[in-house]
């Protein structure tokens, strides 16, 4: 991919054993782009896809489609950890559960829930990250959050663990699931496997791998591939002008918001609707 600007969506396949911030550095010195951002994150442990915004596109990451997010996950039974995944050491064993008792457990996490994050996670408290408290050894009051599960698919039973699909929304932890189930289910659990497979419009068999991003093989997808409901308004070359000037524009969609591209198909900027008018927000294109 060289070293020229660049702008629009990459997707990589993490693999395990690199943290999502290893991919995203991997990705800068491929491309020679400092700005990427990313949306959302996956543990060192977990693979599968990582969505990531290059250049100007990072100014986009508000209106990017993250959901739903679709993970592949394999819970034990028999114990809990201090990470709530396989990395973590044993605090708790217990007896395996009965079937019957997980598959209620997973109705019950089913829908929006107030799910408490992992004590090795990134949530802040009082300005510090939970993980670096757990790292010493302190108790942090970790709140609960609202997080929304919308399926489980139980794909394969074992002696003491199961392969799950779990389909859920933005924020919500597996490993906590993996926590939750256990006890639920009258026994103890966590995560010894995670894969990210969905996440919004993007799917994880149409991303690079790590060695192809590293090798300069990966192909950038355009910015509106991350914003498929989005409505689009193409603007003719003055109206382009003033756009990337800030300045409003006639609008004939009549939704609140808008994609405004130019006749190439690139966004220029997003629009809100104000009266019969485009208001860019955020804009792509220098002045």
């Amino acid at each position: 991919m060289g070293t020229r600007q660049a702008d629009g969506v990459l997707l990589v396949d993490k693999p395990a054993g690199v943290t999502s911030h290893d991919v995203v550095a991997a990705a800068r010195r491929a491309l020679g782009v400092r700005r990427i951002g990313h949306a959302g994150t996956l543990d060192p442990f977990a693979t599968g896809l990582l969505v990531l915004l290059v250049g100007r596109a990072t100014r986009l990451l508000p209106y990017v489609e993250g959901e739903p997010k679709v993970y592949e996950a394999t819970i034990r039974f028999g114990a809990e950890t201090t990470t709530d995944d396989a990395t973590g050491d044993v605090t708790v064993r217990a007896p395996l559960p009965a079937r019957d008792a997980v598959e209620r457990g997973m109705t019950a996490l089913t829908g929006t829930l107030d799910q408490l994050p992992p004590a090795f996670s990134a949530k802040k408290v009082g300005g510090r990250r939970a993980y670096d408290a757990a790292r010493r050894g302190e108790a942090i009051a970790l709140a609960p959050a609202r997080v929304r599960v919308d399926r489980w698919e139980l794909r394969a039973w074992r002696l003491d663990e199961i392969d799950v699909t779990i389909t859920c929304g933005a924020g919500t932890y597996i490993r906590a699931l993996a926590r939750d189930l256990g006890r639920l289910a009258g026994s103890a659990a966590h995560l010894t496997a995670l894969r990210r497979v969905r996440s919004g419009p993007f799917t994880v068999s149409d991303a690079a791998s790590l060695d192809d991003v590293r090798a300069g093989r990966a192909t950038l997808r355009p910015v509106l591939d991350a914003m498929p409901s989005l409505p689009v308004e193409r603007i003719d070359e003055p109206a382009l002008v003033r756009v990337a000037r800030g300045q409003d524009v006639p609008a004939t969609s009549l939704a609140p918001r808008a994609a405004l591209v130019d006749p190439d198909g690139a966004v220029v900027a997003i629009g809100e609707r104000r009266g019969e008018r485009w208001q860019p927000r955020v804009v792509l294109r220098d002045a």
